[in-house]
C-alpha cells in the first residue's frame, strides 16, 4: 500500500506531466514482461515520451485537474500513461510500432487536442507516415511539374539544333 505522502506525490508527478503534454495514450500492459516494458521505455525516450504507471484513482483526479474526462469502462487492465511531450503523434506511433511484435501491449484510446480519442483513431494516427516522409511528398509533389516543363522546354531547343543542323546540311 502507498501512503498518502506517496499519492500525493505521484499525484503531483502526474499532473505536472498532463499539464505539459501535447499528447497522452493509454495503454493495457497486462501480460507484459519487464525486460519488454524498459525496452518500451527506452524507444519513447528517444523521441522525448514518457510512461508512467498510475493506480486508475490517481490518473482520473490529474486528469480532472485539467477538465480531461474519461470513461471509467476505457481504462481496463493495468493501465499505463503514454505522454508525448515533444508532438502529438510519436507516442502513438511508437506505442502502435511496439504492440505490432507484442501483441499483450494494448492501445485503450487517448487524449489529444484536450478531447478524447477512441482505440481507431489512435491506431489511425499511428499509421501516418512521419514528417519527413511527408515533407519528402511535398518536395517531390512540388518538383514534378517543374521538372516536366524544363523537359518539355529542352525537347524544343534539341529539336530547334536538329532543324538547323539538317537546314546547314
Amino acid at each position: 500500500m502507498l501512503s498518502k505522502d506517496q499519492k500525493t506525490k505521484i499525484l503531483e508527478n502526474l499532473k505536472e506531466k498532463v499539464a505539459k503534454q501535447k499528447a497522452i495514450v493509454f495503454v493495457d500492459f497486462t501480460g507484459l514482461k519487464v525486460k519488454d516494458i524498459s525496452r518500451l521505455r527506452k524507444e519513447l525516450k528517444k523521441n522525448q515520451n514518457e510512461m508512467q504507471v498510475a493506480k486508475k484513482t490517481l490518473l482520473n483526479l490529474a486528469l480532472k485537474d485539467k477538465n480531461l474526462e474519461i470513461a471509467k469502462d476505457k481504462l481496463t487492465g493495468e493501465v499505463a500513461l503514454v505522454f508525448g511531450f515533444n508532438d502529438e503523434i510519436s507516442p502513438a506511433k511508437t506505442v502502435y510500432q511496439f504492440s505490432k511484435t507484442n501483441p499483450a501491449l494494448k492501445i485503450l484510446g487517448g487524449f489529444l487536442e484536450n478531447k478524447f480519442k477512441e482505440i481507431e483513431e489512435i491506431v489511425a494516427l499511428a499509421q501516418l507516415p512521419g514528417r519527413e516522409e511527408l515533407l519528402a511528398r511535398l518536395v517531390g509533389s512540388v518538383a514534378s511539374p517543374m521538372t516536366g516543363f524544363v523537359r518539355v522546354l529542352q525537347g524544343n531547343i534539341k529539336g530547334l539544333i536538329q532543324i538547323l543542323s539538317q537546314i546547314k546540311k
